[in-house]
């Protein structure tokens, strides 16, 4: 076992890793895990990943499940990385490549992260998991949590995509409908967890669901054959993936299998919802919340973020950048990836699309640059979203 402890993202306070925890108890933050890397780096090679299975698990030493037996599993990750050259074509991108997280169980990248979680819960025997959601990520926990035979209690606002709520309900889960957006689903998880014995899995107030997402990066450098890309387009919300992607660059270095290069990492928000691309255009560290949040991208909708720092430090640090764009266009480029390609994705997946529009008109991407968008989810989760 090569987990050997957490501490806090932001001030570096040591946790015990041994019981369920959830933020920094000096200051509130997200915590990571930490990996003795020499160690795990004797059995974990890129060599030894060639007979290992089509899943995130084929990175098991520097994830942090103790025991086989506890891991919980659909088979997600290992999803594929898919040039496409007609819609590269279209926007006169020459090496453009989408990874495809919709190829997921439960059809979303949160199923990542929801199995180291819910893996961790079954270690701690955890019984009841409470989550706030805008929808993907509760179709996940339902999904692991009814796996592992857990109790999981969701929180999601009313306008929730309804494919989600269904999702949830026929995986046992047990479903309340919040007025309002994720930030109020996730003051009355606040609000009741104690009382009724609920352990909080929200985005990055837990350590394990970055974790799981950290794969991302993993898988991404391996399949580019251990060289990372130019550029990272990816939508944020919570920003767990971005955030996990960058730690496992970190980790990925260490054990020697990258160099010191860095993708330029650049987050896509909905013009309506933009905290993070607000706080960056500002000089900001920490995003202040976004009054009046309003998306059909029920993922972007996310007003305030307690990994905003981590996001924006990582941005930073890639020499990235961040854009905003409309509803409007997300959907126009739902369209065009899927008539180019035949991607039916989530508007987030979408939005990077439009995104990357915007970043090559204003010079932030160049034509022969290789690049990655990710899609994070199915767009068949929002058909009430294509009625009008």
């Amino acid at each position: 076992m090569y987990y050997t402890g957490l501490y806090c993202s932001a001030c570096g306070e040591p946790h015990d890793h041994q019981v369920p925890q959830n933020i920094c108890v000096k200051c509130g933050k997200p915590l990571f895990a930490r990996y003795d890397l020499e160690a795990a780096g004797r059995t974990l090679t890129p060599e030894s990943l060639r007979t290992r299975g089509k899943s995130l698990w084929r990175y098991r030493e520097v994830l942090p499940v103790r025991d086989e037996a506890d891991i919980v599993t659909f088979g997600e990750g290992w999803t594929p990385l898919l040039p496409v050259p007609r819609l590269g074509s279209r926007l006169g991108v020459e090496r453009l490549l989408i990874k495809d997280e919709s190829q997921n169980p439960t059809q979303s990248f949160k199923a990542r992260g929801m199995a180291a979680a819910v893996s961790m819960a079954k270690q701690f025997g955890l019984q009841k998991l409470a989550v706030p959601s805008a929808g993907n990520a509760a179709g996940a926990l339902a999904a692991y949590a009814a796996r592992a035979g857990i109790e999981a209690h969701i929180f999601m606002p009313a306008d929730t995509p309804r494919a989600n709520i269904i999702e949830c309900r026929e995986s046992g889960a047990n479903v309340t409908l919040i007025n309002g957006l994720i930030t109020d689903c996730g003051a009355e998880v606040a609000r009741r967890k104690a009382e009724e014995g609920w352990f909080d899995v929200s985005t990055l107030k837990e350590p394990y669901r970055v974790e799981g997402k950290k794969t991302l990066g993993y898988e991404l450098a391996e399949q580019l054959g251990w060289k990372l890309p130019d550029a990272v387009l990816y939508p944020t919300g919570g920003g767990t993936g971005l955030i996990g992607m960058w730690k496992a660059f970190d980790e990925m270095e260490k054990l020697g299998w990258i160099d010191s290069r860095r993708p330029r990492l650049y987050t896509v928000q909905a013009a309506g919802c933009a905290p993070i691309v607000r706080a960056f255009k500002e000089g900001k560290r920490f995003a202040d919340e976004f009054l009046n949040a309003a998306t059909r991208a029920s993922g972007l909708r996310v007003p305030k973020a307690i990994g905003d720092f981590l996001m924006i430090d990582a941005l930073k640090a890639s020499r990235g950048g961040v854009v905003a764009v409309t509803d409007t266009e997300m959907f126009v480029a739902i369209r065009e990836l899927g008539a180019a390609e035949g991607i039916f994705a989530a508007p987030e997946g979408a939005a990077c699309v439009a995104g990357l529009k915007t970043l090559l008109a204003q010079g932030w991407i160049q034509p022969d640059e290789q690049v990655v968008l990710f899609n994070t989810g199915a767009g068949v989760k929002y058909l009430e979203c294509f009625e009008d």
